[in-house]
């Protein structure tokens, strides 16, 4: 089964000077499917802010056999490190920004 892990990314301080947020989205295969309340590891992800975020959200569709996965949104309040920066690590580990409508068409 396709697998389509989805994380929104945030930041507060940016945010106010800018639009920083960035819906990001990595794809791979896989046989297990995760649920609800599942903690998913990623080497994308910053070990400063998480070893892994929490599913919050599965929507199946059997007949495209994919899966689509959201994850705990995560929003920069420290600042140690830019959404920018951060978003940068998830390109690096296969994470692609997409946008709301290509993740609608899917």
């Amino acid at each position: 089964m396709k697998i389509h892990l989805l994380i929104f990314v945030s930041s507060v301080k940016e945010q106010q000077e800018s639009n920083a947020a960035e819906l990001m989205m990595k794809t791979f295969e896989s046989a297990i499917r995760p649920a609800k309340g599942d903690i998913i590891e990623d080497p994308g992800f910053h070990p400063g802010f998480h070893n892994g975020y929490e599913v919050v959200k599965v929507t199946l569709n059997y007949a495209a056999n994919e899966c689509f996965v959201s994850l705990h949104p995560l929003v920069l309040e420290k600042e140690e490190i830019t959404a920018e920066t951060y978003v940068e690590r998830l390109k690096e580990h296969g994470w692609r920004a997409v946008s709301k409508e290509e993740v609608k068409t899917m």
